[in-house]
């Protein structure tokens, strides 16, 4: 029974982990375990790219004649969320390129 729990609890930390990297869903991942430090290096690096995300589209809307530089700095934020994921799914704390040290600024 014990490594059934255990299991179940490992399941739970990698969805919550990966939650963080989908846009606002990082707020259940904080909500639910910001207390597993797996979870809560995810949760900081999902915040991140949230921000870089916001910022590029209200970027977008008041100068929409940048939307072609937008739209790469999109194109990084999603392959920067599939990285993420992948990290998650090894069971592994890596650095995002270009965002991950900025994670380190955000106490939770």
């Amino acid at each position: 029974m014990e490594h059934q729990n255990k299991k179940s609890n490992n399941s739970q930390k990698t969805l919550m982990a990966a939650l963080a990297y989908l846009g606002p869903l990082v707020i259940v991942s904080y909500l639910v375990a910001k207390d597993d430090s797996f979870v809560k290096f995810h949760i900081k690096q999902g915040a991140v790219l949230l921000v870089v995300e916001v910022v590029t589209w209200f970027l977008g809307v008041v100068f929409w004649p940048l939307w072609l530089l937008l739209k790469l700095v999109n194109l990084i934020a999603f392959i920067l969320v599939i990285v993420g994921i992948v990290n998650v799914a090894q069971g592994t704390e890596k650095n995002l390129p270009i965002v991950g040290n900025y994670a380190r600024y955000i106490a939770i």
